[in-house]
């Protein structure tokens, strides 16, 4: 089952579905059987239980205020697209070893408009002109929404995007601002240091550097921090400014 199939079948049952000047759309039994891809006894027999045990889609139906005096009427005098809309949702996926995959396809072509746009549109009505403005369908409503909406969405995802940038210049100043509030300025490994510097150092300068930021760090009563190095395990942060004279010393 494709759309054009779906297309053929309205071709079809065209005669047997109608809409009123208000855009009111509704379906023949026959027609309605033929758009869920059932007979139109399955649907005619589920209707008149309406008035004995309903059956579980006369029940749907009744749960969105039709009675049973409504159901029975429909066989002679069409289904409204509210109860068509609720009966293909019923054989897309509430009826069991009874649900269609013609019912499903279906049901997605009109779900996202609603079955009576989506019969207005398949019989090309439009809503009559009054006299001092041209109407438009659901679809063209349901369009200019859309467009609506996506200007709305390319509004925020900018105000987003502006928030994004701010944010970052706010975090740019928040690190100046604590690296000028640091009296001995970032800390960095020995090797952090190193490459920030773009110098190249080897595992055994870097721990002789180490050790004498280290006692410079003690003899100045500043607290040595430590962290986790995947190489070389946990290793100390120094001061900015205590690396600094330790590598400009020049000394190993």
């Amino acid at each position: 089952m494709s759309q054009i199939e779906i297309v053929e079948i309205i071709e079809q049952i065209k005669q047997e579905i109608e809409v009123d000047t208000n855009g009111q759309a509704k379906a023949s039994l026959r027609a309605t059987a033929r758009l869920a891809g059932v007979s139109d006894k399955a649907i005619g027999k589920a209707l008149e239980s309406a008035n004995l045990e309903p059956s579980k889609l006369a029940q749907m139906l009744m749960q969105q205020s039709f009675n049973a005096a409504n159901l029975t009427d429909w066989r002679t005098s069409g289904i409204p697209d509210t109860a068509i809309a609720i009966i293909l949702e019923y054989y897309a996926y509430e009826a069991g070893r009874y649900c269609t995959k013609q019912a499903r396809l279906v049901c997605r072509s009109f779900n996202t408009i609603g079955i009576r746009a989506w019969i207005q549109d398949k019989l090309g009505w439009t809503k009559p002109a009054s006299n001092s403005e041209t109407g438009m369908t659901e679809i063209q409503l349901l369009a200019a929404l859309a467009k609506h909406l996506a200007e709305q969405e390319q509004h925020l995802l900018q105000q987003q995007q502006q928030q994004t940038e701010i944010l970052h210049r706010l975090k740019a100043v928040e690190v100046e601002q604590d690296r000028v509030n640091t009296p001995c300025g970032h800390k960095y490994s020995v090797v952090g240091f190193a490459n920030l510097q773009g110098l190249e150092i080897s595992v055994k300068e870097a721990g002789t550097k180490g050790r004498k930021a280290s006692a410079l760090c003690r003899k100045q009563g500043i607290e040595i921090e430590r962290i986790h190095d995947p190489r070389f395990g946990k290793v100390g942060l120094y001061p900015e400014s205590v690396l600094i004279e330790v590598f400009s010393t020049g000394q190993n």
